[in-house]
């Protein structure tokens, strides 16, 4: 390992480690980026290129003014993200929400990184925690055994766990239109491209009893002996889904409100199964909320039973991965350095956060932190009350230690805003008072470091 020198290493050039070299670099820092791909491979991840998008292209809603996390992507676009510059550059219609095509968005990643004359990539596995210099490990949910067990021994206590999984992706071409239409829900969106992004299947109730029967019986992924299964409530299985109550899928993915099928306007869908574009071209589609722990023979079967893709041919089936993270409110200071070995910081979805967004908004804070100690210039604290601040504060102390699980950027993060109404009427309000106070907090933050 080298010695204490200037330069900044980054573990890891997932969404959060890209994010954070680009923005140390930008601030007049060396950085090297340590990839282990395409040296060490992982079950997710299908190519070389960084900031590889593995369990869906979107980085959900971007509306900044009523959603938490739409306020994550003003606030990273203020401060001058990469992830948020190369997801607007490949974005994809999909209504409100910021989708991008994968492929494109990590090969652009990618070829920032590289054209960076402060930044380095290293592809080699890092398999030991550094004993000194300045240093930020990012890599995601896919730790390598060999650091997660040297992470694990570090912290005197065995790494967390819970299960991630992954939708399947579909050809365009093998979907069948006569049943099939395009469609966004309540027609949103500004252009006919954005209010037909999504593409919709329906089902009538026998079809769907009759696809729920089958999501309950068919054959799923099998765990460890000693493992067990815990999921992050935003990314469940629909198998699990399914089994916490014939319905739920009605009230969640497969809900047929705001959607009129074409083909029979006078015929209520009792239920729709959407998919959204999943590149540029239009070729792949994503199932929406279909992550699944089916095996691969029993998806097919089942996905097939759907109206619509019955010939589907599958570009990618799903699957399930086991995912780690640190107990941060123990082990993190509001730095995001480890206590026990301050000269490490952590970043992205090791961290404890869940999302894309949330990710690279901790790489983001993470580069900027470990750039103004490298210079030798502190940044003031970061205001609680902006998006990023409610999340890391949440990560590191405002959660309970005992009962800690990864979390999604929400307003139920922020602090009351004083004098507003409270319940359903009051949302729009109040979600808008959180956001003007969070822009204020944000630009005053940002413009204390110029």
């Amino acid at each position: 390992m080298r010695g204490m020198d200037k330069t900044l290493h980054i573990i890891g050039g997932g969404l959060a480690g890209s994010e954070a070299a680009w923005q140390a670099a930008n601030l007049g820092i060396n950085v090297v980026i340590y990839e282990m791909r395409p040296k060490v491979e992982t079950f997710a991840h299908k190519s070389s290129d960084l900031a590889e998008m593995v369990c869906s292209n979107s980085f959900r809603s971007d509306d900044h003014e009523q959603n938490a996390v739409g306020l994550l992507h003003w606030e990273m676009r203020q401060a001058g993200g990469l992830i948020m510059e190369m997801a607007g550059e490949h974005r994809l219609p999909a209504g409100g929400a910021l989708a991008v095509d994968r492929e494109a968005f990590a090969a652009g990643v990618t070829e920032k990184i590289n054209n960076h004359e402060l930044i380095t990539v290293d592809y080699e596995e890092i398999t030991e925690l550094p004993s000194n210099g300045h240093w930020i490990i990012a890599t995601g949910p896919l730790t390598s055994s060999h650091l997660g067990e040297a992470i694990a021994a570090e912290t005197g206590q065995d790494a967390l766990a819970f299960f991630d999984a992954i939708a399947p992706i579909i050809y365009a071409d093998s979907i069948d239109m006569s049943k099939a239409w395009m469609q966004s829900r309540y027609d949103k969106g500004e252009t006919e491209e954005e209010r037909t992004a999504y593409l919709n299947c329906p089902m009538d109730k026998e079809q769907y009893e009759g696809f729920i029967d089958a999501l309950l019986t068919a054959d799923k992924a099998e765990f460890h002996e000693g493992e067990t299964a815990k999921y992050f409530d935003g990314c469940l299985p629909i198998e699990v889904m399914a089994e916490r109550g014939r319905e739920t899928l009605r009230f969640g993915p497969m809900k047929p409100v705001g959607l009129t099928n074409p083909h029979q306007p006078d015929v209520k869908a009792y239920a729709v199964v959407q998919l959204r574009r999943d590149n540029a071209l239009g070729t792949l589609y994503n199932i929406v909320g279909f992550q699944t722990k089916m095996k691969y023979g029993a998806q097919a079967d089942v996905f097939k039973s759907i109206p619509g893709l019955e010939n589907a041919i599958f570009a990618r089936l799903g699957g399930i991965h086991r995912n780690t993270f640190l107990n941060s409110p123990t082990l993190l200071d509001n730095q995001m350095r480890l206590k026990s070995q301050p000269h490490i910081r952590f970043a992205g979805q090791i961290t404890g956060v869940e999302g894309y967004v949330e990710s690279a908004s901790m790489g983001l804070l993470a580069g900027r932190l470990a750039a103004a100690e490298i210079q030798g210039t502190p940044l003031s604290e970061l205001p609680q009350d902006t998006a990023t601040g409610a999340l890391v504060h949440h990560i590191t102390g405002g959660a309970e230690a005992k009962t800690f699980q990864p979390m999604n950027v929400n307003f139920g993060l922020f602090r009351p805003v004083e004098g507003l109404k409270g319940g359903r009427r009051g949302r729009t309000d109040r979600y808008k008072a959180y956001t003007d106070r969070a822009k204020a907090a944000w630009t005053e933050w940002l413009e204390g470091q110029s």
